[in-house]
């Protein structure tokens, strides 16, 4: 595929990060690590590859604001453009040596996502797209899968862990899932779930309690493989809720009425 300039800034800023991150998975026993919260961590591989991604961009396109992980909001002069990136979406998988994870990078502008890429540095995946111009994984063009029933979908889903979530609640969201489904799969990176999902690799994906900067770039690279997605509510809220139900349009539908009688919409709201 021909490139834009904008996606040949994001895919430099994103290879140059993931080089320092795939040195540093090789060592991940050396890493210095501290915790941030129960079951939350952060590594000096997460710090350095977002310093790395702010630098990158900013020189690219100076006067951008900034929404990340681990600096938070920074605003810019250029007040209608936004990067929303993750330096290293799936850190739990990484620090226990699991291949799992990828930087996240979005662009936003005047609040619509028009641009996103996801990496994973270790598989040497490379997912992509820009508004109006399709998805694509290392210049393959991506479209989700075709499969149409539950019964023959293999679903995605991010399990929350402790001190995060109601563990009760998604349990019996679980449950109507299993009881519906070919398959249930945790890869532990939201980011890599949509990509996933827009590969075909998943036929649905669902999970509460996500940021923006865990998905932006993922529901960009989704839509444009020809996916559908909503929050728990059938709604355009998910940067805003971190609700996300994910799919092709007949998958995407069934799931979502599924987790629905699962969970009543005002009863997910409510938590």
């Amino acid at each position: 595929m021909a490139r834009s300039a904008l996606l040949n800034v994001m895919v430099a800023a994103a290879m140059k990060a993931g080089r320092t991150l795939a040195r540093d998975f090789g060592e991940v026993e050396n890493l210095q690590v501290s915790r941030k919260g129960p079951g939350d961590f952060v590594s000096a591989a997460d710090k350095k590859a977002e310093q790395t991604l702010i630098a990158e961009l900013s020189r690219a396109r100076p006067g951008y604001g900034f929404l990340c992980e681990e600096t938070g909001a920074v605003e810019g002069p250029d007040k209608s453009h936004r990067w929303i990136i993750d330096p290293l979406d799936g850190t739990t998988n990484f620090l226990h040596g699991i291949p799992i994870f990828a930087i996240s990078i979005a662009l936003e502008r005047e609040g619509q996502i028009v641009a996103g890429v996801v990496f994973n540095p270790v598989m040497n995946e490379l997912f992509l797209a820009e508004k109006g111009g399709g998805a694509f994984m290392n210049d393959r063009r991506l479209r989700v899968a075709v499969r149409s029933e539950l019964p023959d979908a293999l679903i995605g889903t991010g399990i929350p862990f402790v001190g995060h979530g109601e563990h009760g609640k998604y349990l019996r969201t679980l449950a109507a899932v299993m009881a519906e489904v070919a398959g249930v799969r945790r890869a532990g990176a939201a980011a890599l779930d949509l990509a996933w999902t827009a590969a075909g690799r998943f036929d649905g994906f669902w999970e509460t309690g996500l940021h923006p900067w865990d998905i932006a770039a993922g529901l960009l690279i989704l839509r444009e493989a020809g996916g559908f997605v909503t929050d728990m509510v059938g709604g355009d809220s998910m940067l805003t809720s971190g609700e996300v139900v994910a799919g092709n349009e007949a998958i995407q539908r069934q799931l979502l009425a599924l987790l629905q009688r699962a969970t009543p919409p005002a009863a997910a709201r409510a938590s």
